[in-house]
């Protein structure tokens, strides 16, 4: 092959790769917004969730468990909710925005990863003002269908309403006292109740119990 051909062959390859590159960038640049603000408004609706009968619930604080970016929430009743409708900065639009008068924090809500057998679990937990849990969530994982995904299940999740640190242990049997291990994903389970549900509710014991005492 004459060098004029191969310089033409490499040539040809490297204007694909810039272009096919250009394209996912554009791309990229396109749709990443658009997920971004598709998974804030999942993760708000799922803070709602946890604890409904909250008029508010407010970022307090952030950590970095397992290197990831996670927050921390407070779940607060208003005395009253005022609403106020003002005009958008961006679009111009009218809005309506809450404003919580004479709140009280009526319990607590901790985003963490658990490390699981195939992905970090996402995980929510809500607790009452003594650090007991009430509710906990997976909001993504990537763990083994039929067995490591059982953490999805209502069965699983309700195990841990009225938890603690203390009994926030997996056990493989029975229990009625602590978190009963799911059958051949026992890696799915401490990844959940032990790594990111105790893990969370400890962070939160130890940077909030000074608060919730005053």
């Amino acid at each position: 092959m004459k060098t004029s051909e191969m310089f033409k062959i490499i040539f040809n390859l490297v204007v694909i790769y810039l272009v096919g590159g250009m394209i996912m960038a554009f791309l990229y640049a396109q749709t990443s917004p658009i997920k971004f603000k598709k998974e804030k408004e999942e993760k708000e609706a799922a803070l709602k969730l946890m604890m409904p009968e909250a008029d508010n619930v407010e970022k307090i604080g952030d950590w970095e468990p397992h290197g990831k970016h996670a927050e921390y929430y407070a779940a607060r009743k208003c005395e009253q909710v005022k609403v106020e409708t003002l005009t958008d900065e961006k679009t111009g639009k009218l809005k309506e925005e809450k404003k919580c008068i004479g709140p009280t924090d009526i319990g607590y809500i901790v985003e963490n990863y658990g490390k699981g057998y195939s992905s970090y679990i996402h995980v929510l937990t809500a607790v009452d003002r003594k650090f007991i849990v009430q509710k906990i969530s997976v909001l993504g994982h990537g763990e083994t269908p039929g067995l490591g995904d059982e953490i999805e299940k209502d069965y699983f999740l309700n195990m841990f309403a009225g938890k603690t640190v203390d009994t926030l242990e997996v056990i493989k049997g029975e229990t009625k006292d602590k978190i009963q291990s799911l059958t051949g994903a026992t890696i799915s389970t401490r990844a959940v109740a032990e790594d990111a549900v105790r893990n969370g509710v400890k962070m939160l014991t130890e940077r909030l119990s000074g608060e919730v005492s005053k």
